[in-house]
């Protein structure tokens, strides 16, 4: 097993900054004792501080997001579409609620089970390639909101940090109702990787 990043990591001030240094970092999961793991490669950031794409914009608590508020290191899982469960990262202090949003994975360890999950027979994009069915494939899932990200069900371990040149940034994705707010190049993608959701 790598090394499990501390909760002090996720307690960075700058959402920004952290969705760029998640990239490269292994999300990991143990359900019933099955190991999977994925590299990060996209990911989006989201603040609780003046951003109309956030389920906390002007730090407005509700039942769906008062996981946001607590101290970073914390898994914030919401169902989208009625279907997908999309996992995301809550960083900074608590009271904060800025969070990233965890957009696609580089397929690493229990492959086998994640193809099983996602009911797929052979290795290919739309395994983990979106944030819906990275979940599916990492067996992910709203029950799982609220878990501290240094247990052992749902962890990330740390990885080199990607180097600036090789991260992309771009604007978020399906965030129109945003306004303004929608223009934010927080998107962030690891350069010419084959599993990122969309180029």
């Amino acid at each position: 097993m790598g090394t499990k990043i501390n909760m002090a990591w996720y307690l960075h001030n700058d959402v920004v900054e952290v969705a760029k240094n998640l990239l490269g970092k292994l999300l990991c999961t143990n359900f019933e004792g099955v190991v999977v793991k994925g590299k990060i490669v996209e990911t989006e950031a989201y603040s609780g501080d003046n951003d109309k794409a956030c389920h906390a914009n002007n730090q407005r608590l509700t039942k769906r997001n008062r996981v946001m508020f607590a101290a970073g290191g914390h898994a914030y899982v919401y169902l989208c579409y009625g279907i997908h469960h999309l996992f995301n990262v809550v960083t900074n202090l608590k009271g904060k609620a800025d969070a990233v949003l965890i957009r696609a994975l580089e397929p690493v360890e229990g492959i086998e089970t994640m193809l099983k999950r996602r009911k797929m027979d052979r290795l290919e994009k739309r395994l983990t390639g979106g944030p819906g069915v990275l979940s599916q494939a990492m067996g992910i899932k709203t029950e799982h909101y609220g878990t501290a990200l240094n247990g052992n069900s749902i962890w990330i371990e740390d990885a080199p940090k990607v180097p600036g040149e090789q991260i992309v940034s771009g604007m978020r994705i399906g965030v129109e109702y945003a306004e303004e707010d929608a223009q934010k190049p927080w998107r962030f993608y690891i350069k010419e990787n084959s599993w990122v959701s969309r180029f």
